[in-house]
């Protein structure tokens, strides 16, 4: 929700969550690769497991980088009043 008070120069993070999904793919792939090859298939798994949300995060990351800037309103669209309860609704 819009509240007006939000910074003019408001950036969003994707670039920087891509670049540390890039860093824990490889992390994930030397641990994996690493507790295989030591005989810690337990640990290798673990591993494994954290790729597979490491790689669910950059594809997300990479599909709203790709879908481009957003609407945002501007200076002169004043703030959105809050929402209000329904009568009878606590």
């Amino acid at each position: 929700m819009r509240t007006g008070s939000e910074p003019v120069t408001a950036r969003s993070p994707l670039r920087m969550r891509f670049w540390l999904s890039v860093w824990g793919v490889v992390w994930t792939v030397a641990g994996t690769v690493a507790f295989a090859l030591a005989g810690h298939p337990g640990w290798a798994l673990a591993c494994g497991m954290l790729f597979l949300v490491v790689v669910a995060d950059l594809v997300f990351v990479v599909r709203h980088i790709r879908q481009g800037p957003h609407y945002q309103p501007g200076r002169d669209i004043p703030p959105y009043e809050p929402p209000r309860e329904p009568p009878g609704r606590h």
